[in-house]
Order: structure tokens, then sequence, then C-alpha cells
């Protein structure tokens, strides 16, 4: 991908202006399969999202936006059952609202794995001369910012902590520590840093509810089935009726 390819966004399909209502369609006819109250409230604000996304015009796809996408689904579906019906879920979301969901998730590859060799100062220092010496999907991503029409949603800002938490050396700081990082670094990128500061506030408190809320699912779950098991060791130890 080169930076002439701002130009046009080969994620984005051309399609109509349509209503929230249409996405929602169109997304229930992809994946018309029943969800889980645990995970329905994420599916329902990732589909407005990005249907309201898709009619910016600021608004274009990038490696920042393709990591921070593909995180917040990933991290906010964890423990979803059935296992099998997970990508179909995400390719069904992406889809209703005009995205291609595997050009996104290649896109957060190749700029997890264009990071993976370099340190969170590199990865700072390149920002800080507007993408220079840094690798071309992250020049893409960039150039993306500095636009005068850029439009930002709260993707960007997981997108870029995702980043962080790839490169070398961010294991030796803290949840907190590394947060604080990015926001620095947003500040740096010319992002709104309260904006930043909020957006990565709500997503780390998200994900810890979330993390509760499975793990008492998977107690109860495991609960039903011991006791299930231990009725049947019951039901067999039982005597048979007596014969009349």
């Amino acid at each position: 991908m080169s930076l002439r390819s701002l130009r046009f966004d080969p994620v984005r399909r051309v399609r109509p202006l349509l209503t929230v209502a249409d996405s929602k369609r169109a997304f229930h006819a992809s994946f018309p399969h029943v969800i889980s109250p645990l995970y329905r409230r994420l599916v329902d604000e990732l589909l407005v999202e990005l249907h309201l996304l898709s009619h910016q015009r600021g608004f274009r796809t990038d490696p920042l936006f393709a990591l921070g996408l593909v995180q917040v689904f990933d991290s906010g579906t964890r423990g979803y059952r059935p296992e099998a019906q997970r990508e179909p879920l995400f390719v069904a979301l992406c889809s209703a609202c005009g995205l291609e969901a595997l050009a996104l998730r290649q896109q957060r590859d190749q700029a997890l794995a264009s990071v993976g060799q370099h340190s969170v100062d590199e990865v700072r220092a390149w920002i800080d001369h507007q993408g220079e010496g840094a690798p071309e999907l992250l020049q893409v991503a960039l150039a993306n910012v500095r636009r005068p029409d850029f439009h930002y949603s709260r993707l960007t800002a997981v997108g870029l902590l995702t980043l962080l938490e790839e490169a070398r050396g961010s294991d030796s700081l803290d949840a907190k520590a590394l947060r604080q990082f990015a926001h620095d670094t947003a500040e740096a990128m010319g992002l709104l840093r309260d904006r930043v500061d909020k957006d990565l506030a709500l997503y780390a408190t998200n994900l810890e509810k979330l993390a509760q809320a499975v793990e008492l699912m998977e107690e109860t779950v495991a609960a039903e089935r011991r006791r299930n098991e231990r009725r049947k060791l019951t039901d067999s130890a039982s005597p048979p009726p007596e014969a009349g």
C-alpha cells in the first residue's frame, strides 16, 4: 500500500446512502443466529458505530482503524459460543456497513508484524517525525490522521494502543503507564488528548467488566455441568423399582 492509496479506500465498498435500519437488516440477513445477551450490546454498538462512520465524508479505513476495530471485536467477543460463529459475526458486521472484514484483518496483521521488531521509543520517534523512517503502513495511517477532513473515532485510539502494546519494550510497562504513553503519543499525532483519554479509559473499563461477566458465565456453566453429572451418578446408583 502506498500513500497514493489514500485517494481510494480498498477496504470500503461503494454503496448507496443507507439508514441504520438498512444496515441492521443487512446484518441480520447475513447473520441469522441468536446472539447471547452478554455480547448483544457490543454487537449493537459496533453496528451503529460502523454505520455512522461509513457515512462520514472524512472517514477512511487505515491500519490504526483496522487495529482498533479488530481488537475491540476480538477482545469483546472473548468466550463467544459457539466459537465457529465468531468470525462470521465479524464478517456480517463489516459487510453490513460496506467494509471488507478480510482486508481489515490483513491490514491489522501487517501493521502488527511491521511494528513487532521495533521498540516503543522507535514508534514514538516515527510519530514525532510525521512518519519518517516508519514502515509504510504506519506512514499511511499517520498521513491519514493529518488530513484536514480526518474523522476521528475511538477505534483509532484503541488501534494506537494496540500498536504500542505490540512494540518491543511495552511489556515492561504496566497497563496504566502504557495508556499514558498512548495518550502522549496520540497528542503528538494531533489527536485531542481529552477525547483519547476518555475513549481508552472506557475501553479498559469495558474489558474488565466483560472479563468478569465471561468468568461468571463459565463458572455458572461449569456448576450446572457438575450438577448434571452428580444427578446422573445418583440415578444410576439408585436401585430399580420393584416389580408389582
